[in-house]
């Protein structure tokens, strides 16, 4: 997996002509590489704001679920999902292997969150009137499991 690097510079001063081709390949190649990058520019661009959409929406799930004391993880969701987007994927013509470990990346971030979630609703829940702050906050989050949607 790559490391993040945080000596990247901003993408105010990204260049999308930026290669370490540029001067090495033919002209009318490198305008053909430039504009196909252009696009998966695009899309990553789209993930991006996908991705935060998404995470939004499991945040509330996440306020839900500490709200009621339910389990961050739904093993029968997740198993449903992980099957639904293989599915998808093999309808895209996308590695069904590799979708199914994006999605496993992803959940486990969810788990994350929502059991920092409920960790802070149930520490803030002991502390409110009449609350000693002794409350059973770890089995709250209920058990962990690798997945979450």
């Amino acid at each position: 997996m790559t490391e993040l690097n945080h000596d990247l510079p901003d993408s105010e001063s990204y260049h999308p002509a930026a290669s370490s081709l540029a001067g090495h390949v033919d002209p009318a190649v490198m305008a053909e590489l430039l504009s196909i990058r252009s696009s998966i520019d695009n899309i990553d661009a789209t993930l991006v704001y996908l991705l935060a959409e998404r995470f939004k929406a499991t945040q509330k799930v996440g306020f839900l679920k500490a709200a009621h004391r339910l389990p961050a993880g739904d093993p029968g969701r997740e198993t449903a999902q992980i099957a639904r987007l293989r599915r998808l994927a093999e309808d895209a013509q996308l590695d069904p292997a590799f979708a199914e470990k994006f999605l496993n990346f992803i959940i486990g971030e969810v788990i994350r969150h929502h059991e920092a979630i409920a960790e802070d609703h149930h520490n803030a829940a002991g502390r409110g009137p009449g609350g000693d702050g002794g409350g059973p906050a770890s089995s709250a989050a209920g058990p962990t499991t690798p997945l979450n949607a």
